[in-house]
């Protein structure tokens, strides 16, 4: 059974009793955040953003089974970045799909922006995840958009006071769909002088309004080379003034620790040899179960990944060989129209296969393909630079979907088309 009071960033009685580890599997972003620089190869500095390197699912799976076995206290695995975990959603659901598996009564938390969770939540409530962060800054468009330089969804770009209502309105919508499953829920607010101190008591009561649970304030902290790098800092007189305002409406959060994107150990005091472990799982190369010797290919003509799964009536069946690897088959997709029916369909076919690569996948298809065990990797290039992903474990450079890839506009999500 989950014990959720042993999540020491929710419960100030666990702080020092039970530990916590980040899991950096989530690079990339769809909003830019004018306090935000995400770093890699930075063990120095301590803030969101930063980790010293990013892990594979299979890897972070690893890594967590290692340090379980180095602290029994570990009672929380999250996700946070070191971008958001929903810009990475095959990475971000896997991971958790893995370490599920592993550990029936591991707590699963989550750290995001907003923007792109509401997909993802009817699974993430089949998974147990029972906490999850939304940062939200303001209600206020108008206040919204001095916070963010651009926000990307469906790979549709918007700046200004559209950007500001898009993250909004998706933010809303998340946060009233993880309630709807009875997931707690902290509001994160980071506290910018001049734009949005004066409104942070607000901010608390509309959260609570939505349900959230509790809220977290966070001092900005300037960073280098971003917008707000010539800011101050808020006084911590400013901040206790602001927690106390925000208690009236909502329960305070008071012992953050800013946490890194690959933090681990006790909050506010990471464990000093948990960064040579990461380097090393980070440099490991993870064996695939060889039951399965098959990678499955969506593509139009048997050269590229290139084509969206829902639009694949046919995908190619690879398997390496000592000769290299060769075309074992063209395998028809179970036919559109019977909703996610077909994706349960498709995993059960592709049950000799240890991974498909795709030019684009949707939400449904991704999660309910991938509880079949079968690692999804989007990505456009040379099908041989996929297989040499999977068989050799070597870097893929091209995981991104490009818009002349995208499915066609008539696709409603209902497993008619691409899900």
């Amino acid at each position: 059974m989950i014990d959720i009071e042993k999540h020491p960033c929710f419960s100030k009685d666990a702080k020092g009793k039970y530990a916590r580890v980040h899991l950096p599997v989530a690079p990339k972003c769809n909003i830019q955040c004018n306090y935000c620089k995400r770093d890699n190869d930075c063990v120095n500095e301590s803030r969101p953003g930063v980790t010293s390197k990013v892990l594979s699912p299979e890897q972070a799976l690893i890594y967590t089974i290692k340090l379980k076995e180095k602290m029994p206290h570990l009672s929380v695995v999250g996700i946070a970045g070191p971008g958001d975990p929903f810009a990475n959603p095959v990475e971000t659901m896997t991971t958790l799909r893995l370490i599920r598996k592993e550990f029936p009564e591991m707590i699963l938390c989550l750290s995001s922006n907003g923007l792109n969770v509401a997909p993802y939540v009817d699974e993430l409530a089949e998974l147990k995840v029972s906490h999850v962060t939304i940062t939200m800054n303001s209600f206020d468009p108008e206040v919204t958009k001095n916070i963010y330089s651009w926000v990307r969804l469906d790979k549709r770009g918007y700046v200004g006071i559209e950007g500001a209502k898009v993250l909004l309105e998706k933010q809303l919508e998340a946060i009233k769909m993880l309630k709807m499953y009875g997931i707690t829920v902290k509001i994160n607010t980071i506290v910018v002088p001049g734009i949005n101190d004066q409104l942070v008591g607000g901010i608390a009561k509309s959260a609570k309004e939505l349900g959230a649970d509790l809220m977290n304030c966070i001092p900005l902290y300037p960073v280098a080379d971003t917008p707000f790098e010539n800011l101050e800092e808020p006084s911590p007189a400013m901040m206790k003034v602001i927690r106390a305002e925000i208690s009236q409406h909502i329960k305070p959060m008071t012992h953050c620790a800013r946490c890194r994107a690959d933090a681990v150990g006790l909050l506010g005091k990471d464990d000093p040899d948990a960064a040579k472990l990461l380097n090393d799982i980070a440099t490991m190369s993870v064996s695939v179960d060889e039951t399965r010797p098959n990678v499955a290919v969506a593509s139009q003509e048997g050269m590229l990944v290139n084509q969206h799964l829902g639009e694949a009536d046919y995908l190619y069946i690879f398997k390496e060989t000592p000769s290299g690897y060769r075309l074992v088959e063209q395998r028809r997709t179970p036919p559109s129209g019977t909703g996610n029916l077909r994706w349960e369909a498709l995993g059960e076919c592709l049950n000799d296969c240890r991974a498909l690569l795709v030019g684009g996948i949707g939400p449904s298809p991704s999660s309910i393909i991938g509880r079949s065990g079968i690692k999804i990797v989007e990505m456009t290039g040379l099908i041989d630079d996929g297989l040499d992903a999977i068989y050799k474990g070597k870097s893929l450079k091209t995981i991104k979907k490009a818009d002349v890839y995208r499915c066609g506009a008539e696709c409603s999500g209902s497993g008619t088309g691409c899900g």
